[in-house]
């Protein structure tokens, strides 16, 4: 991989070819015709998750607002980074966004070696919903409340195994409950979501952090016990399970999703896909659809969701130096 230390001069040479490019037409028409041509979004992850899934709900939206396709691209692989790095080193023209999630902020400090510094290099766009994780367990485990749990696995130190996925929010969650609760458990990793569910329903794994989006079928089924949601609030789809924070105060973690861009971007083109973006967020459909999964829109400016990337990156830091996290 490249490193770190070669990042200034890239920036500069991709922003000069980019200029260069872009001084061939003129700005304002340039800008107020976009899109003339399909847009893709890339995904760092498999199809069929939570972040797949929101990032074709957005992309329809504009397709069917702008008048261009946006088409969905997965890059799986390194927690998302190899998504990531290759938005950034894509032109800064509007034709190439990132679907950002909370995995970008924790892989800030996750991977020592990234070719790039999410926070320079991509230009927050806007954010989309954000989704609490949910607590769960499987029903053998001799517990109904967070507090039950927290004395069986102080009774048991060591012994409960932790289902997550490296480098996300399914594992920096479980792993921010185990410093401010004081507990030990294991961390299994799983390569991802699915399988892990799968052991959690299977009891070779005992807790599980996921995605409320994931798991929310199998908690009204009764094949899981849904102790607690990570959010600082309780959750529409889940308004009887209480937060974790009610019983381990301060505590509070999510996973949420948002649409990114190269740095040097032109601005029109980030104000006008924020605007688009916000206007989905206030469409009833779209709600309806965030809501099936327990997600809440995020609405605001660009400067709005970099001030949220900022702040999760300086959190997730300090939990993954705490816990030694490592990636795959």
């Amino acid at each position: 991989m490249r490193n770190v230390l070669k990042l200034p001069r890239r920036r500069f040479l991709r922003a000069a070819g980019a200029a260069a490019a872009l001084a061939a037409l003129p700005r304002a028409a340039w800008t107020q015709s976009y899109p003339s041509r399909p847009v893709r979004i890339v995904v760092g992850f498999s199809p069929g998750g939570p972040t797949d899934i929101v990032a074709r709900l957005i992309g329809q939206y504009l397709s069917e607002r702008l008048g261009q396709r946006f088409v969905v691209e997965n890059r799986p692989g390194a927690g998302g980074n190899i998504g990531t790095d290759a938005v950034v080193r894509a032109p800064p023209d509007g034709y190439t966004l990132l679907l950002v999630n909370a995995a970008n902020a924790i892989s800030a400090t996750l991977y020592a070696n990234l070719n790039f510094v999410f926070l320079k290099d991509v230009a927050p766009i806007a954010g989309v919903v954000r989704v609490p994780n949910v607590m769960e367990i499987n029903p053998s485990v001799p517990a109904r409340t967070v507090p039950e749990f927290i004395g069986y696995a102080k009774a048991n130190p060591g012994k409960i195994n932790m289902a997550g996925v490296n480098g996300t929010t399914l594992q920096l969650a479980g792993e921010l409950f185990k410093m401010m609760a004081g507990v030990d458990m294991v961390h299994v990793p799983y390569k991802g979501a699915a399988p892990a569910l799968t052991d959690l329903l299977g009891g070779q794994v005992q807790v599980m952090f996921d995605n409320l989006s994931s798991s929310i079928e199998h908690i009204r089924a009764g094949k899981l016990r849904a102790l607690a949601v990570t959010t600082a609030t309780r959750s529409k789809a889940l308004p009887d399970v209480p937060t974790i924070g009610e019983f381990v105060p301060g505590y509070e973690a999510s996973a949420w999703q948002g649409i990114g861009a190269p740095d040097n971007t032109p601005a029109e083109i980030i104000n006008k896909l924020n605007t688009e973006i916000n206007a989905a967020l206030g469409d009833p459909r779209m709600r309806a659809r965030l809501s099936d999964f327990g997600g809440e829109a995020l609405f605001g400016s660009s400067a709005d969701f970099g001030n949220l990337v900022a702040d999760e990156t300086e959190k997730w830091a300090k939990v993954v130096k705490f816990s030694g996290a490592k990636p795959d």
